[in-house]
């Protein structure tokens, strides 16, 4: 598998996430919306596709907590705001707009939420899964 079309799809999906309105839906968690905006199969790698969504929190927002699906490697972006996010064991980390973060497939979400009560914050969180995967997030309990 390429990085480079990894990346180049990451790209392309940040474009059209950002310039491109679609219905929202969601799994667990309060004050958040999720916007799915694109959703392409990766032409030069068999069975894998790009999907691309959009998380907004209100001020005190928060996603439950969740694993997605086991074939999902995720980058996030924070395009406003502040998100404080934990992954797996590591420790809590805020990232503020403009910053990044990974999760590698298999991966456990124990803390995604908008950092501030006061303030909205969006993220992009783009997915590399295996194209028939249709769950991209299951809430853990």
């Amino acid at each position: 598998m390429k990085i480079r079309s990894i990346f180049g799809a990451a790209y392309a999906a940040i474009t059209i996430a950002t310039a491109t309105p679609a219905a929202a839906h969601g799994v667990g968690g309060v004050g958040k919306t999720v916007t799915p905006h694109f959703q392409q199969t990766i032409p030069n790698v068999a069975g894998k596709s790009v999907k691309a969504l959009i998380v907004d929190y209100a001020p005190g927002g928060a996603s439950a907590s969740h694993i997605h699906a086991k074939s999902a490697f995720i980058f996030g972006y924070v395009l406003s705001g502040e998100i404080e996010s934990q992954v797996n064991d590591e420790p809590r980390r805020v990232y503020r707009a403009g910053e990044s973060f990974y999760e590698t497939p298999g991966s456990r979400h124990p803390v995604s939420r908008n950092a501030s009560r006061t303030k909205p914050a969006r993220l992009l969180a783009v997915f590399v899964v295996d194209s028939d995967d249709k769950e991209l997030t299951t809430t853990v309990k």
